[in-house]
C-alpha cells in the first residue's frame, strides 16, 4: 500500500511539474524570442524607449495561438456573399444603428458638416465592426500585435510596424499597453482602428485634448468621418449601383480593388448597364458577387473604393454601403425630428 502510495504521489508530482513547464512554453517569454530582440534595440535606437523596461513588458506578453488560428481563416475567404451579407443586414443590426444614430445625433451631424461623411455610413461602420460598441474585442493589444509581428511571417513586416505604433501611442497618451484590448488583430476602440491609422486618423472630436475612441463615442465617430474624409470621400456621391449585364461579360469575383479609372459609358460599352440613370462620366469599377438569387452584378464608384481602404474586401464594403442604407430609410426620419422637434 505505502509502496503504491508512493508511486502515486511521484506520478503526481511529475504531472504537475510538466503542466507547469508546458505552460510556460505555451505562454513563451517574448523579451528571449528572437525577432523580439532587434525589435526592442530598435525602439530604443530609433525612439529613445528604455531597453530595461521593454524587456520587462515583453515578458508580460503572451503569444496567442487562437489568434494565428483566426487570421489564416478570415470570413470572406470562407463565406459566399449570401451568407456574409445576412450576418449585417439583418433587424437587430439596421435597429441597433437607428438607435446609437438617435442617440449620438449632434454629433453625427457636426461629423457629417465637418467632414462630408453621411451619418448612415459612419453608423454602418461602428456597427459592421462593433455591434455599435457593444463588441470591441477581448485581446490584450500587446498580445495580439506581438503574437502577429513575430510568430506571423506571412505579414509580419506589417504587424511589426503596428506594434511599434502602438508603443509609441501608447507613450504619447501615458497609457499602460497592457491594458488597451481589442481585435486578434490589434485593432482598437468603436471603429477597430490600427495604431498606425489612430495616429494618423483619430481627432479630438469633444474637446478634451486627446482622441478617445474607447470609450467616447464622439471621438470615435469624428475619426472615422476624417478617415473616410482624408481617403477622398465625395459628398453627395453615390457608393454603388446596381447592374444588369446585356451581353455576355465575364467579372472575377474581386480579390482586392482599385481606384475606379473606367467610367460608366466604359462599362455600358462593355455590357453592364446600370439600373437607374446615372453620369455617364462618372468613373467606376464593376464587380459580380455570389448573392442569395445568383450572381450580382453592380458599379461601385469611389466612395465604394474609399470604403475598402477601411477593410481591402468587397463584401465588407457592399455590407457597410447595404446597412447603411437600411438604417437611413429606417432612422432618417426620426433623426430628423429629434434634431427639429
Amino acid at each position: 500500500m505505502k509502496i503504491t502510495r508512493r508511486v502515486n504521489l511521484l506520478a503526481t508530482y511529475c504531472l504537475l511539474v510538466f503542466f507547469v513547464m508546458f505552460s510556460a512554453a505555451v505562454k513563451a517569454d517574448y523579451s528571449e524570442h528572437p525577432s523580439a530582440q532587434p525589435f526592442i534595440a530598435r525602439m530604443v535606437e530609433q525612439h529613445d524607449f528604455d531597453s530595461f523596461e521593454l524587456t520587462q513588458l515583453f515578458k508580460a506578453v503572451e503569444k496567442k495561438q487562437s489568434i494565428l488560428d483566426t487570421i489564416a481563416r478570415p470570413a470572406e475567404k470562407t463565406k459566399s456573399w449570401a451568407d456574409y451579407r445576412k450576418i449585417f443586414i439583418k433587424p437587430a443590426r439596421i435597429e441597433g444603428g437607428v438607435s446609437f444614430w438617435l442617440d449620438n445625433a449632434e454629433a453625427l451631424l457636426r461629423a457629417e458638416r465637418a467632414f462630408g461623411v453621411p451619418a448612415e455610413y459612419i453608423v454602418a461602420i461602428i456597427g459592421v465592426e462593433t455591434l455599435y460598441g457593444k463588441i470591441t474585442g477581448s485581446y490584450r493589444v500587446m498580445d495580439a500585435l506581438s503574437t502577429l509581428a513575430f510568430d506571423y511571417p506571412p505579414r509580419s513586416p506589417f504587424f511589426t510596424k503596428e506594434l511599434e505604433h502602438y508603443l509609441l501611442l501608447t507613450r504619447e497618451h501615458g497609457q499602460d499597453p497592457l491594458l488597451n484590448k481589442g481585435s486578434y488583430a490589434g485593432a482598437m476602440g468603436l471603429g477597430q482602428f490600427m495604431p498606425s491609422s489612430y495616429r494618423e486618423y483619430a481627432v479630438d472630436f469633444n474637446g478634451d485634448s486627446w482622441p478617445d475612441i474607447w470609450q467616447n463615442k464622439a471621438d470615435a465617430i469624428g475619426s472615422v468621418a476624417n478617415y473616410f474624409h482624408r481617403h477622398g470621400w465625395q459628398a453627395a456621391q453615390r457608393v454603388t449601383v446596381r447592374a444588369r449585364p446585356n451581353k455576355n461579360i465575364v467579372l472575377a469575383e474581386p480579390k482586392t480593388i482599385a481606384k475606379p479609372e473606367l467610367t460608366v459609358a466604359d462599362w455600358m460599352q462593355r455590357g453592364l448597364q446600370p439600373v437607374i440613370d446615372l453620369n455617364e462620366d462618372v468613373l467606376a469599377n464593376a464587380i459580380v458577387l455570389d448573392g442569395a438569387l445568383g450572381d450580382e452584378y453592380w458599379l461601385t464608384m469611389n466612395n465604394f473604393y474609399v470604403i475598402t481602404r477601411y477593410n481591402r474586401s468587397a463584401m465588407y464594403a457592399m455590407a457597410v454601403d447595404q446597412l447603411a442604407q437600411a438604417i437611413y430609410r429606417e432612422g432618417f426620419d426620426k433623426v430628423e425630428e429629434k434634431l427639429n422637434p
